[in-house]
Order: structure tokens, then sequence, then C-alpha cells
């Protein structure tokens, strides 16, 4: 009997999750689905600029196994631009690690999960934080 497959580590879950081209209805359009953790790993290598070895410590995955996840996620995004797919980020196998916080206004750190619209410092209740490396 196989393994189950271990849960990808996800810092936050997408704002946004469906993109399409411009002009075109809906009703006309293909779309492919790129799963969350496929999403992090783009995040992390392409904006964050992150070593794979390291991504693949931040989402609890073998390094071989993170290199597969971002090789589909490239390919698929690849294929939307080409062939004007709409983009649709949605489901996986992943779970939301825990993010440490600092608030800019009372300096207060915290743990939580990591949800941009609706965080607030416990102590204060500012809006005003960072994630805190």
């Amino acid at each position: 009997m196989a393994r189950p497959p271990k849960r990808r580590l996800v810092e936050r879950l997408p704002v946004i999750t469906y993109f399409k081209p411009q002009g075109i209805p809906m009703s006309q359009l293909s779309e492919v689905v790129l799963t969350v953790e496929e999403l992090e790993s783009i995040r992390l290598v392409d904006l964050e600029e992150l070593d794979q070895e390291v991504c693949a410590e931040k989402m609890n995955v073998s390094r071989p196994t993170f290199h597969r996840i971002l090789n589909s996620a490239r390919k698929k995004i690849s294929q939307a631009l080409i062939n004007g797919l709409a983009i649709r980020v949605d489901g996986g196998n992943f779970q939301i690690a825990l993010s440490s916080f600092l608030c800019g206004q009372c300096g207060h750190k915290w743990q939580g999960t990591f949800c941009h619209r609706h965080t607030k410092c416990p102590q204060c209740q500012s809006k005003d934080w960072k994630v805190d490396q």
C-alpha cells in the first residue's frame, strides 16, 4: 500500500484565485487549475527569490518533490499564457503554516496564520504589522 503524500506547508492562501485573458468571455474559455502549493512554489522561487533547497524546507518536502511541484506550476502557467487559457487556483494537499508577526504600532509579537485582510495585532488591534522573519 502506498504511503499517503505529506501535506505541503503554505504560508498564505492567495487573495485572488482566478485569472483570465482580457476580452474573452468566460463561456469561451478553457482553464488550467494551479494548486495552492504550486502557486506557493512560484511565490517562493520567483517572487521571494529563495534557493530551491530553502523553499523545500519551508514547504516541508524533499528537494526533488519541490522541483516537481515547481515544474508542474511553470508548465501550467506557460500553457495558460501561450494558449490563452484562464488560471484557477484551487485545491491541493497543503496546510497553512504558522507565521510570526510584529506590530509596527506597539511592538507586540505573535504567531498565527497569514490572512492579509483580517490580521490585526491581538494587543492593540492595529493593522500596522509585518511578517517577522
